[in-house]
């Protein structure tokens, strides 16, 4: 296992192969289809973004209300592929991280590879475990989007799985490659 430093950069990702397991330390900003509608769209009008595309990862989660006394709610991934049409922008832009679960489309694919970032996948069903590695979660852009606002969180030790990488290693398509007869 891997541990790894956020934000990410080009040192930090060029060793990492499909299917390697990590544990990533600093900040995530959490962002789902209506925060990376509004992304692009200030993008297009060359307005200040909420945060620094620059090295930063993103982390499509599904959020619940936050307990009593607890940081976040149980905090588990939601499904990359509705984030695909605006996912190329953003690598393209400088995002060099995406935690999430289930597949990206080719032209993902293919963007991860040119504009060298990685897509990490997050256990699907573990959100009370994850959440547990959420150290700080603070809204920090369109709270009118409710549980789709853009939050920053800070986590230690978060456990993800590298799906796609900078080399076009595919998790998925290996596993299912390994397994089919």
């Amino acid at each position: 296992m891997k541990t790894i430093d956020l934000p990410l950069d080009e040192k930090s990702i060029i060793d990492l192969r499909a299917g390697d397991w990590v544990l990533l330390n600093g900040i995530i900003y959490v962002a789902r289809d209506s925060a990376h509608k509004k992304i692009v769209e200030a993008l297009a009008k060359e307005e200040k973004l909420p945060f620094e595309l620059k090295g930063a990862t993103v982390y499509y989660m599904g959020p619940s209300p936050t307990r009593l006394n607890a940081v976040i709610g149980s905090a588990g991934p939601t499904t990359s592929g509705r984030m695909d049409k605006y996912a190329p922008e953003l690598l393209r832009r400088g995002l060099k991280g995406m935690i999430g679960k289930g597949f990206r489309s080719m032209e993902v694919k293919k963007a991860i590879i040119e504009y060298r970032a990685v897509y990490f996948a997050a256990l699907g069903g573990c959100g009370a475990l994850i959440a547990e590695r959420i150290k700080e979660c603070e809204v920090i852009a369109f709270p009118e989007l409710g549980p789709e606002a853009i939050c920053k969180i800070c986590v230690k030790n978060f456990p993800a799985v590298v799906v796609n990488d900078i080399y076009g290693g595919d998790a998925y398509e290996n596993g299912i490659k390994k397994y089919t007869r």
